[in-house]
């Protein structure tokens, strides 16, 4: 970079030649440079790495140090020759050792697999986020059966020990799609203080045979871990079907090792992990993993009521140009929608108003009549869902597991 700058100067071309040369070089003036210690590049010309000098300046910019003067001498010390005839690379390393940084923080694993670190989290734990019960709209009966099962327990430590309730426990919550359960999921994981680790189906199952019940463990073990954690099963019924109709030993053990998991041997090692799961079909659940001390609660989450669709609408009109929305008319009109139904009438009219400013090159505020014509168009994807689920109500409620369920159809004349 010196060379660059001023190619004729004399200490800038002298460190270049002790770099790359052990031969004594010429400077500009005729006379010979000392030779370097170091080693030589074989086959480099000297020419190729010291440019030619247009002119010498007076004094070395102020980016090249000088080597320092002997007063008694009147010249640099010599450098002291180094030990062979190859390049040091030991000393080059020290001297660079403070600068750059190790290429790995732990040591690499033996030939034989040993020496894996006991603490590395296999799985991606997210830290308590910023959600809260308060930000999901509407759904009380939700919320109160929540902090009767979560909430309460963790904030009074002397209540619970008093009456002796345990910090480890699982929640089911099922219902129509689109309805809010992975977004009260994090809620509670926000209340919590908790962190929150979201499980899917590619997450789990393998390909080959035992590497799903593996990664079961390893989930566990990494939750135990960080507790307090909330482990959130998405789509239980995929990884938690009914036994009796799987055709796959595969998926057999799969369920076996999620009920040891839960309930097992090493259950006392689950003090602080809080298990949520969701699934559309609670009926294909295998009927273990509802017994109690597993998913022993289980929750409806219905699609939502009035204030909740409120600040549903409220929250995915927040940043679109509207006016004179009358969000009580809105409200009425929308009953039955889910929570992604009332996102897509949002979008729907969003939409309209664009392509109409697009048509008369004037652009014009979201009004009522685009939002009403798209909640018009939109047919409530929760009906297909409550047509299933009514069978399973009338003939299939063994024990009052779907009261809950059978209630809200015949409060809705679906039943």
């Amino acid at each position: 970079m010196a060379l660059q700058h001023a190619p004729g100067d004399v200490h800038a071309r002298e460190l270049m030649v002790r770099a790359l040369t052990g031969t004594p070089a010429t400077t500009p003036g005729g006379s010979e440079l000392p030779a370097s210690p170091r080693a030589s590049v074989p086959g480099q010309p000297l020419a190729s790495a010291v440019p030619p000098s247009a002119e010498v300046p007076e004094q070395p910019p102020a980016s090249v140090s000088e080597p320092p003067q002997d007063p008694a001498a009147g010249s640099p010390p010599a450098p002291a020759p180094a030990s062979g005839s190859g390049f040091d690379w030991k000393a080059a390393e020290d001297e660079v050792g403070d600068v750059v940084p190790p290429r790995f923080v732990e040591a690499p694993l033996a030939v034989d697999g040993s020496g894996a670190p006991g603490d590395a989290a296999a799985w991606d734990v997210e830290r308590p986020g910023a959600v809260r019960l308060a930000d999901v709209g509407g759904m009380q009966e939700v919320k109160e059966r929540l902090e009767a099962a979560f909430l309460a327990p963790l904030r009074n430590p002397e209540l619970r020990r008093l009456y002796g309730k345990s910090l480890r426990g699982g929640l089911l919550l099922y219902g129509p799609p689109g309805c809010g359960k992975t977004f009260i999921a994090r809620a509670v994981a926000g209340e919590l203080g908790a962190n929150f680790l979201s499980v899917s189906v590619n997450d789990v199952l393998d390909m080959w045979i035992g590497n799903s019940e593996r990664n079961m463990h390893e989930l566990f073990q990494t939750a135990r871990r960080q507790a307090p954690c909330v482990i959130f099963l998405d789509e239980l019924d995929a990884l938690g079907g009914k036994r009796s109709r799987s055709q796959s030993a595969g998926m057999r053990n799969t369920v076996n090792q999620l009920l040891t998991e839960l309930d097992g041997v090493e259950a006392e090692a689950n003090e602080g992990v809080f298990v949520l799961a969701a699934t559309n079909v609670p009926w294909d659940v295998d009927i273990a993993l509802r017994r109690p001390g597993r998913l022993d609660r289980t929750l409806l989450v219905l699609p939502p009521d009035g204030p909740a669709r409120e600040a549903i609408l409220r929250y995915h009109l927040r940043e679109r140009p509207i006016e004179n929305v009358d969000l009580g008319k809105l409200v009425r009109a929308t009953d039955g929608l889910s929570g992604a139904d009332l996102a897509h009438v949002c979008e729907a009219a969003a939409e309209h108003a664009l392509l109409d400013s697009a048509r008369t090159g004037t652009v014009r505020m979201i009004g009522m009549k685009d939002l009403l014509a798209a909640a018009r168009q939109i047919a409530p994807s929760t009906e297909p869902w409550f047509a299933a689920a009514r069978n399973v109500a009338m003939y299939a409620n063994d024990g009052g597991m779907y009261d809950d369920l059978v209630a809200y159809l015949k409060k809705k004349r679906k039943l």
